[in-house]
């Protein structure tokens, strides 16, 4: 073999060997993680303080998928929603739900906190960061509607303020 069929080979080894990151998750993806948990939440006979947390999350990130494109592409809020879904929400349910049910919920484990507490605190941060993504999605949305009725209203006014008179008559 001579130094330039060497020298090329080489080449040819470092890109095999290049790393190929995998897909983003899909809204698929997202929404299989979200019935993932959920399966959880039933085997696991999780609490209803658990699962009704569960499901208001999982109900913001649906809402929120079909709008992450207004969020901009790779934008921390997307990451975020789609990381929630398919890592945060899952690790923390299934930490809690691999416990002993009586040991998790009666046994402090920080400071006076039992571990449901803990799931507890974690679950309505998720909820809260989710909502405030979701009003962050449909804000431009609402923005535009907003800016819209102003335009009308410059343009035809209102006949109750002293604007244009839109009345037309009877028909004939």
């Amino acid at each position: 073999m001579g130094l330039k069929s060497w020298w090329r080979s080489r080449g040819e080894k470092e890109q095999e060997q290049q790393y190929v990151a995998p897909p983003a998750p899909t809204d698929k993806d997202v929404l299989a993680a979200l019935n993932r948990v959920n399966a959880m939440l039933r085997e696991g006979n999780a609490p209803p303080v658990v699962t009704s947390r569960v499901v208001r999350i999982a109900r913001s990130i649906a809402q929120t998928l079909p709008r992450l494109d207004e969020l901009g592409l790779g934008s921390q809020e997307g990451y975020s929603v789609v990381a929630t879904a398919t890592d945060y929400l899952p690790e923390a349910v299934g930490g809690y739900l691999r416990l002993p049910r009586d040991w998790a919920d009666t046994r402090p484990i920080d400071g006076r906190k039992t571990a449901l507490m803990v799931l507890i605190e974690q679950l309505e941060l998720l909820g809260v960061t989710m909502d405030k993504i979701l009003d962050a999605a449909n804000r431009s949305d609402a923005q535009a509607l907003i800016a819209h009725g102003k335009f009308l209203d410059a343009k035809f006014g209102h006949s109750a303020d002293g604007g244009q008179d839109l009345n037309l008559g009877a028909p004939t």
